[in-house]
């Protein structure tokens, strides 16, 4: 219910200020599992994704934002929970392992489950390599994968700034369902964990016209800012 009452109130406040569209809405399903596989740009991606959607869309996020204390750790877990994002450790390892548990259980239930298989935002508005946590759920749980593209909103709000600039209209476009059976029964296999990956990173690729990097985002993070640290002179 909480996730509604939020929409019901970003929606038009985000409508008359920002003039956000959507492209291929028509390609969720109107009911039973799927996957939304995205890019993931900025921190305004949680607010745009999903709001031409007429399904509750759940994603899974960094405990952290639900475990902050005083009034912005309030703010967070209220914000996080309205959007409906579902708390998960993403240490790695075995946090990975009960990650992709959450994840099944949310689509055995029949919902909108929304990945960024990126793991962590684009730094620098590119698209990176897409970690194989994707495949295995969509073949472990046999549904359908949308890919899901974000449109300008690193323009907008790219990582580090708070407020999003104005004239900037963002947009999400969804693509054609992704149709992975015939690999079905072979999600152990780590090839096909990367051709399914790959598949789909092509296809936000080609939704969202970003070039694509292959390197995974977190590595190209590390990079950028040691490079930058390079070049200020600092030890």
């Amino acid at each position: 219910m909480f996730y509604w009452v939020v929409k019901a109130i970003l929606w038009p406040f985000l409508h008359l200020v920002f003039r956000p569209w959507a492209e291929g809405t028509e390609n969720v399903p109107k009911e039973g599992p799927v996957i939304l596989a995205g890019n993931h740009l900025s921190f305004a991606d949680h607010f745009f994704g999903a709001l031409f959607l007429p399904r509750k869309v759940i994603s899974l996020g960094k405990s952290d934002y639900f475990t902050g204390r005083g009034v912005k750790g309030v703010i967070s877990r209220a914000f996080f929970s309205g959007v409906g994002t579902v708390p998960i450790d993403r240490s790695g390892g075995k946090a990975s392992e009960a990650a992709l548990r959450t994840g099944k259980r949310i689509l055995a239930e029949g919902q909108v489950l929304a990945i960024y298989p990126e793991g962590t935002r684009s730094h620098d508005g590119r698209l990176y390599k897409g970690k194989t946590g994707v495949a295995r759920l969509a073949l472990e749980s046999r549904v359908p994968v949308i890919p899901w593209a974000m449109i300008n909103t690193f323009e907008m709000m790219p990582p580090g700034r708070p407020f999003p600039k104005l004239g900037i209209r963002p947009g999400v476009r969804f693509g054609k369902p992704l149709d992975f059976s015939r690999y079905y029964g072979m999600e152990e296999d780590r090839l096909v964990l990367r051709a399914v990956t790959d598949e789909i990173m092509y296809a936000l690729m080609e939704l969202s016209g970003q070039e694509y990097v292959d390197k995974y985002a977190a590595s190209a993070k590390v990079e950028a800012a040691r490079a930058a640290k390079e070049g200020t002179g600092q030890p």
